[in-house]
């Protein structure tokens, strides 16, 4: 669709062809200019130098419109100086010469509105391709993070319903054999779905890698990445960074331990932008069945409108970590720190008396 009116854009500009006539612009320039060279002598009181002056000035008030396809600019300006000129000469209207006057600044005016709805039309063709193609490669990156999201989350659990159904069927003695055939058909639904959700990540996969990037086959980060996350913080020059853990340490479900590692990143990508230069602590601490992710500055605080100082209320950033918090469960708390400063704070639940182990 850009491309056509790209196209429509370019033709819109090509030369002014004069319409009606069979030769165009060369044919009215030469007609006018006969018409100018016998309006002289009909007018001409005598014959003489003041004859052949005016037959000049009028071929130069009517001649140049042979050039107005390719240089009406020129055209233009040289009529506008022959045309009054031939006024005085004839003492009054110079009919051929004012009327290649009007002809060729008609045409140039509208040549030159035709010239800028071309270029609006081209800026904003050029503005749609550039939008659909930025679409696009946002759609194929939202792709391919589901992809690694389902990979690395969903399927671990479906995998683990298969595991723990085959395993109930095997280890109960004296299982009924009704018991036995729903816990078998329990394990193959979903080995069935975890192949069908294979399929698809191929899907999915192959659409990000048809956009010329391979796709992150790596395992989604979590709780362990986060010392590697502190010292990338480090690295750009927030020095005054700190992991701090608290409780017994843990495996957790790994929906928990992801959305607890994007928070983080999150809030630390919030302190460099809005607090520059500000120390900052990261504190993970494991209870009896919650994990608590708290990230917090000694930065100017919050704004007046709840948000980070210098940045919006309710940004994409608060608001994408609201909503990792509450796809596990939890429930996230944003504003002023106990000592001042801008605080995160999330809880998320870990279904488990022992803290979280598994």
């Amino acid at each position: 669709m850009a491309d056509v009116e790209v196209d429509a854009g370019r033709r819109a500009r090509r030369p002014t062809r004069w319409r009606g006539t069979p030769g165009g612009w060369p044919a009215v320039g030469a007609c006018l200019a006969a018409v100018a060279v016998a309006e002289a002598v009909y007018r001409a009181p005598v014959w003489g130098a003041a004859l052949s002056a005016a037959i000049v000035v009028d071929v130069c008030a009517t001649l140049p419109l042979v050039l107005a396809r390719d240089r009406i600019g020129a055209a233009a300006a040289a009529i506008t100086v022959a045309a009054p000129a031939a006024c005085v000469l004839h003492r009054g209207p110079a009919f051929a010469a004012l009327a290649a006057l009007v002809i060729v600044w008609g045409a140039l005016v509208r040549r030159r509105a035709v010239g800028r709805r071309a270029r609006a039309a081209e800026l904003d063709a050029s503005r749609r391709a550039f939008e659909h193609t930025l679409l696009e490669h946002t759609a194929r990156g939202e792709r391919a993070r589901i992809a690694r999201e389902l990979h690395d989350v969903v399927a671990h659990h479906i995998s683990m319903i298969s595991v723990q159904a085959e395993t109930a069927r095997l280890a109960v003695p004296g299982m009924p054999d009704e018991g036995a055939k729903r816990l078998l058909a329990i394990g193959d639904t979903a080995r069935t779905a975890l192949t069908e959700m294979r399929r698809l990540l191929g899907v999915l996969r192959e659409d990000a890698e048809a956009a010329g990037a391979a796709p992150d086959r790596r395992p989604q980060p979590g709780l362990q990445q986060l010392l590697d996350l502190v010292d990338e913080a480090r690295g750009t020059g927030a020095a005054n960074t700190r992991l701090i853990v608290r409780g017994s340490v843990a495996a957790l479900d790994p929906g928990v331990e992801l959305a607890a590692y994007r928070i983080v990143q999150e809030a630390l990508t919030n302190a460099r932008r809005h607090a520059p230069g500000a120390a900052v602590d990261v504190e993970i601490e494991y209870t009896a069945g919650e994990l608590l992710v708290r990230v917090r500055d000694n930065g100017p605080g919050p704004a007046p409108s709840g948000g980070p100082a210098g940045g919006p209320a309710a940004g994409h950033g608060l608001l994408g970590m609201r909503e990792r918090a509450a796809a596990v469960g939890g429930a996230l708390r944003t504003g002023a720190g106990p000592v001042g400063g801008f605080q995160v704070e999330a809880a998320l639940p870990t279904d488990d008396e022992d803290g979280g182990a598994r």
